[in-house]
């Protein structure tokens, strides 16, 4: 972990400042780069390139809160793995059934990326070193449900890797992974897209002609 004062001209650029810091990694026959859909992928992408390590994309959509769609009151992942922020619940009212339309209609969504991406096979997981790949970590909601979730497919080590993070997400992340790595954790945290000259939305193109090319 360290942190810098700079930013990164895109997600690409990140994914190889990342790819220096997880150098010990390299050509890991346990190994397997995933990179969270869709921001995670171009940044995932350049990391399993530098490493030598094979690449996949996983899927985790946010469960937004219904009055307040950029909270974030859970995340679901591929598998079918829930994470839910009981103290958000509480504190927004969120009922059982709005949290069940919810996760229902970012299910769909879901299945929706993993068709488009050809992705509804998931990669063998078992007694492997996953590196969870994402463009930044806010909350810690969708990355904590994509740890959870490749713990149950039974990887052997889980390493977290972003460029950026705040504070309070890295230290919640880091208490359930065998090892995170972060090149950025400003004071000032506020937004993922505060460490990027460019931000611009990773489209469902972009992802499938990086799996195309994959390392």
């Amino acid at each position: 972990m360290g942190e810098t004062a700079g930013t990164f001209a895109n997600r690409r650029e990140a994914g190889r400042v990342l790819a220096t810091a997880l150098s010990h990694h390299r050509a890991d026959a346990a190994a397997v780069v995933l990179g969270l859909a869709r921001g995670g992928v171009p940044v995932g992408w350049e990391v399993a390139a530098a490493l030598d390590l094979p690449f996949d994309v996983f899927l985790v959509r946010k469960l937004g809160v219904p009055h307040w769609p950029e909270l974030a009151m859970g995340a679901l992942a591929s598998g079918g793995t829930v994470v839910r922020n009981e103290d958000l619940l509480r504190s927004q009212a969120v009922t059982e059934e709005e949290l069940h339309t919810v996760i229902e209609r970012e299910r769909a969504e879901l299945r929706r990326r993993e068709t488009a991406y050809g992705a509804a096979a998931a990669p063998e997981l078992s007694d492997r070193t996953v590196i969870l790949v994402d463009d930044g970590i806010a909350t810690g909601a969708s990355m904590l449900a994509a740890v959870r979730a490749v713990r149950g497919a039974g990887a052997a080590r889980v390493v977290v890797a972003v460029p950026v993070a705040s504070a309070s997400a890295w230290r919640l992340i880091g208490r359930e992974v065998d090892e995170v790595v972060c090149v950025d954790i400003p004071p000032d945290f506020r937004a993922v897209g505060q460490a990027y000259g460019d931000f611009t939305q990773t489209s469902d193109d972009e992802v499938r002609a990086l799996l195309a090319r994959r390392p």
